[in-house]
């Protein structure tokens, strides 16, 4: 059977879906938490075989960190379904109570988005992610992996729809798409599928959007920035930088460009030099930064997303000029500022253009789980509908009901009633 046929049957299936319990729904999450443990040896066999492919196949160590599923990443994704199970349900909740008129009430209602396709690159651990959060939110899903983790996602997948199914949830409702070829094909469909979400490097994420009329939610860079202000206490903005660029340099919330206030720059530029030189992390810099410190000199415009230990550095003379660099060259993901100056700091919250905006902490902090979410299924950078970490929120829409008894529009049109709008 095609994709194709799978999918318009799973639209069928959507409605039945949207209308399960959440106490079912729960219950499938525990079903997948209690599959995923019992199955952990097979899953880490499979993962193993991906590893040595991928070895053997020369890919990158940065990417080799996103591909290895191990204990510790089953611990996180476990930590991320008991906190889904935790969270209330998005669905069903009543946004707009009002009468129009006596006994004509009009609600407004979350409920699922209906047929998610979610295509992600390279991490098998976004796919129980991405799978237990449509499930929290009554959500059918179409998942599609990278190759590079072919069989890891194959046992994934497999224990999570037999242990979904086995607690009540229709058939049907999660679908894996294995061949490249699918994803044409997948792309296709806008009238059986609701929305996309790619996950990936900029130029699949690019070759998405441009290939479909489904609507598509998610980013595809990540260059984010730290900005050190003049006020900046020294200690913390290192310390924070440190972790931003290293702590998981193959995360789209790693730190990429930054940017350095003119007035401590002399002073703060060598520290910052010896640190990340002790962490391995190579420094490029306009030749302004690269006049102070030893460092690759390059022009603003090729700062990029490096996704590796390596970063970009440019000095700019105050916060404004901080914002208006991150506004043009940025990708809108998630941005900080170091400053022990409050009125700084506002500033650049309310002048910064992106989906995040922290102040002195990491960029790391950009994620689902450490947002309370339970998980994500990826990162918005654009406004409509949902932005920044994308859970189960993000994950709904709405739908109005109107309930009346009788009433025609020609009565209203002609006096005879009228419109009273109360909320109750």
């Amino acid at each position: 059977m095609s994709i194709s046929e799978d999918v318009k049957k799973m639209k069928a299936v959507s409605p039945y879906m949207a209308a399960s319990t959440i106490e079912k729904r729960n219950a499938a999450l525990n079903a997948v938490k209690d599959g995923l443990h019992k199955s952990k040896d097979e899953i880490f066999a499979a993962n193993k075989l991906d590893m040595d492919n991928a070895i053997s196949a020369g890919i990158g160590e940065a990417v080799l960190k996103r591909l290895k599923f191990d204990e510790h990443k089953l611990e996180d994704v476990i930590k991320g379904i008991e906190q889904l199970i935790s969270l209330p349900d998005p669905v069903g909740k009543i946004t707009l109570n009002r009468d129009l008129d006596e006994g004509l009430v009009l609600k407004r209602i979350t409920c699922p988005i209906g047929v998610i396709g979610v295509i992600f690159e390279a991490r098998p651990d976004a796919l129980v992610q991405i799978s237990t959060l449509c499930i929290k939110s009554g959500n059918c899903a179409v998942l599609k992996g990278g190759k590079e983790t072919a069989n890891t996602n194959r046992v994934l997948f497999d224990v999570i729809k037999t242990s979904a199914e086995s607690a009540g949830l229709p058939e049907g409702a999660l679908l894996r798409a294995e061949s490249h070829s699918e994803i044409d094909e997948l792309l296709a469909l806008d009238k059986y599928v609701d929305l996309l979400i790619p996950r990936g490097s900029n130029a699949f994420v690019s070759h998405i959007m441009n290939n479909t009329k489904i609507p598509v939610m998610g980013h595809a860079d990540g260059i984010c920035h730290i900005y050190v202000d003049k006020s900046a206490d020294f200690e913390k903005a290192l310390k924070i930088i440190v972790d931003a660029k290293t702590q998981y340099t193959a995360a789209c919330n790693a730190v990429e460009t930054l940017l350095i206030n003119r007035d401590i720059a002399k002073d703060f530029l060598p520290l910052l030099s010896k640190r990340l030189s002790e962490n391995g992390v190579k420094l490029f810099g306009t030749k302004e930064v690269t006049d102070i410190i030893n460092a690759t000199t390059i022009d603003e415009s090729e700062f990029k997303e490096y996704l590796e230990l390596a970063a970009s550095v440019k000095l700019v003379a105050d916060v404004k000029e901080a914002c208006e660099h991150i506004n043009r060259y940025g990708s809108h993901h998630t941005d900080s500022i170091i400053t022990e100056d409050d009125e700084a700091s506002e500033t650049f919250m309310q002048l910064v253009d992106s989906a995040g905006v922290y102040k002195n902490c990491s960029t790391r902090f950009a994620d689902g789980f450490r947002y309370g979410f339970g998980a994500e299924v990826g990162i918005s950078t654009g406004k409509i509908h949902a932005r920044g970490p994308v859970g189960l929120e993000g994950l709904v829409t709405y739908k109005y009901r109107l309930y009346g008894d009788g009433q025609i529009v020609g009565d209203y049109a002609a006096g005879k009633s009228s419109f009273h709008f109360k909320d109750l």
